[in-house]
């Protein structure tokens, strides 16, 4: 922006100078006009080299752009105002700062942006139409008193609509671009951590099976040992020891099994959205986050998905655990079911938590990696995996201090059947 703006100032510049060096100057516009210009092209080289020092020190990069667009609409006001008012032929350099101001700030930056352009567009008009202000540069013959009042009205409604025309078809282009970069990004982590994944799940699959049948014989020792020999209790507390952690190994050693060998179960039309509520109203009840947990579901129409239920509701419990967890004391969770187009389905669970930081967040897929205290660190991987095995793709937004929000997105399946 700040580039482009002082390209433009160059311009004005340069195209006012050969307009006075030309021998038909007074035809175009008047020498105090020309002064006006050449004061406007200055102050946009002024204030490009105040964003140029402000630019490094400020971290609301939206805000500031904001700002930018609209200081920018009061130059166009200024430039239309100084070559004719109403009578200018730089009325399209609206249309122009509207375009950009939607590829920084979206549809509905566009949009303020056009009723920016608008107020001031039509101000300027009105107090030239009841001769409260008059414009500069304007010729004889293109005054605004030569014009019916229907015709005033109608040049201004339709640069009024083109403004917002603009905005809103510019927006919706930008929307599109910005939500297909999205996806883009989504699914370039999404193969970098597959093929990072794939190395270590061939190491672990042979590994989990040497450990998961030892474990086996040594709990199976332990509990014929604890029925055959006199109860003493320092003894029997020492084997429930033994049996407790052997039994949390061996929850481990399932979930790192199904992580680094995800088989494809009973694939079948899973209405999804029944599923998640399912899964949603047992989570509820969970003694651990029963009393501190909130959690609101936005589930919309029916969607259904080729899937294994049991995969799915691992997927599902997984994330609202991982969301719960990262929840210090009371906190909420939203769960989001939405239709991503015409062949695609997302599901989006978002928690208000601690959040994780831009450091961090590159590693959360990684088998035992966790940033809390008790977590295996499998959760999200295992989620990756079930995702992935079935054509999915997951996507993870957070910022430290607010939440997080994990995204997946499915191949939605038509069903038309009644009575569902």
């Amino acid at each position: 922006m700040i580039f482009f703006r002082a390209l433009f100032a160059f311009v004005l510049l340069g195209s006012l100078l050969a307009a006075i060096a030309g021998p038909q100057t007074s035809l175009f516009l008047a020498d105090e006009s020309l002064v006006y210009l050449f004061a406007t092209a200055a102050g946009l080289l002024l204030f490009s080299l105040v964003y140029i020092l402000v630019l490094p020190r400020t971290g609301r990069l939206n805000t500031f752009a904001y700002i930018q667009i609209f200081v920018d609409t009061v130059f166009v006001t200024l430039v239309i105002f100084v070559t004719g008012a109403f009578s200018s032929v730089f009325t399209f350099l609206y249309l122009a700062v509207i375009i950009y101001a939607t590829m920084v700030i979206y549809r509905r930056g566009g949009m303020i942006v056009a009723t920016l352009c608008a107020l001031q567009y039509g101000i300027m008009v009105d107090l030239e139409y009841f001769n409260i202000l008059q414009p500069v540069g304007v010729v004889a013959g293109d005054m605004i008193s030569g014009y019916s009042w229907q015709h005033v009205l109608f040049r201004l409604m339709i640069t009024i609509a083109a403004c917002y025309f603009v905005a809103f078809l510019s927006g919706f282009l930008s929307e599109q671009e910005r939500s297909a970069k999205q996806e883009l990004w989504a699914m370039e982590d999404q193969m970098k951590r597959v093929e990072r994944l794939a190395a270590v799940g061939e190491m672990a699959a042979g590994l989990t099976h040497e450990i998961k049948n030892p474990l086996a014989s040594l709990t199976g020792s332990i509990q014929m040992l604890r029925e055959s020999i006199a109860y003493d209790p320092a003894h029997d507390k020492l084997m429930q020891i033994v049996l407790r952690e052997a039994d949390r190994l061996s929850t481990l050693v399932s979930e790192f099994l199904m992580f680094s060998r995800p088989q494809v179960g009973n694939v079948q039309d899973v209405r999804i959205d029944s599923v998640i509520e399912d899964v949603v109203s047992l989570f509820r009840k969970d003694p651990a986050f029963q009393n501190r947990i909130e959690i609101e579901t936005s589930l919309g129409a029916t969607h259904y998905i080729r899937i294994d239920t049991e995969h799915f509701r691992q997927v599902v419990w997984n994330l609202l655990n991982n969301a719960a967890e990262a929840i210090e004391g009371n906190g909420k969770i939203s769960v989001f079911l939405v239709p991503a187009g015409r062949e695609y389905v997302k599901i989006t669970v978002e928690d208000n938590g601690l959040g994780i930081s831009p450091e961090t967040i590159g590693f959360i897929f990684d088998p035992f990696f966790s940033t809390k205290a008790r977590g295996t660190g499998l959760g999200l991987s295992i989620v990756q995996q079930i995702v992935g095995l079935y054509g999915g793709l997951v996507d993870i937004r957070s910022e430290p201090g607010k939440g997080t929000s994990v995204t997946l997105k499915f191949k939605s399946i038509s069903r038309t059947r009644p009575n569902e």
